[in-house]
């Protein structure tokens, strides 16, 4: 069994055995492996291994990778900042984009999944916390711009994505993780259907699970520390 194997079953077991502590069917959440800077030997043996969601931060190389990889039983996510301009090419690469963030973002999105023939499934990034938080939209912000999405005929908004602060403590990301669900909480409660909390990383996912993650997003506990 190689490293990567052997780390995909630890973090499988990790994910098992906090949603047996939550009460939760570990089916219901989803495993993206995060692939930034990962060579596609190593997302081969990922693959190889039983992983089926990848999470990319940057077009261009997911574009690279997507299109070497050439694998339809493979699913790629957006994880990272998007951009108005490269909005064509995420429409076109991705089956799920976690960080709407902005009106314009949805609108863009919205006109080239229409020009595409196809409704593009989204999440809203939240960004919980003011200092450092370059992307994301603030909570406040949050209900306008879902009943605006959910206006969109080529986007499907499935939920919300957000990241904490980092921190070695697991437990300081608690606060943020339980904010997100009682957003979504109170997006259902007015009417608008939400299936999706993308929240949880590699030092923390035990505690996201708790709080009703469905999606985690894990890359060095499964690839090993990032190469520059």
């Amino acid at each position: 069994m190689g490293a990567i194997e052997k780390n995909l079953n630890q973090v499988r077991e990790r994910i098992e055995r906090a949603a047996a502590k939550a009460g939760r069917d570990p089916r219901g959440i989803k495993l993206i492996a995060v692939t930034k800077t990962v060579a596609i030997e190593r997302i081969q043996e990922a693959i190889a291994a039983g992983a089926m969601i990848f999470g990319e931060n940057y077009i261009q190389e997911a574009r690279h990778k997507i299109e070497e990889i050439d694998n339809p039983g493979v699913q790629w996510h957006f994880i990272g900042h998007l951009q108005t301009n490269k909005a064509n090419y995420a429409v076109r690469l991705f089956d799920l984009i976690h960080s709407v963030d902005s009106i314009h973002v949805a609108w863009e999105l919205d006109k080239r999944a229409a020009a595409a023939g196809k409704v593009v499934e989204c999440l809203i990034e939240v960004s919980l916390f003011q200092e450092g938080s370059k992307f994301g939209i603030s909570k406040e912000r949050v209900p306008e711009l879902t009943h605006e999405m959910a206006g969109l005929k080529n986007i499907s908004l499935k939920g919300f994505m957000t990241m904490p602060p980092y921190s070695d403590d697991p437990e300081e990301a608690r606060p943020y993780f339980i904010a997100l669900r009682r957003l979504k909480e109170e997006m259902e409660r007015d009417g608008t259907p939400l299936s999706e909390l993308s929240m949880g990383m590699s030092t923390d996912l035990e505690v996201a699970i708790e709080e009703g993650a469905t999606i985690v997003r894990v890359g060095r506990a499964i690839f090993g520390e990032r190469r520059a």
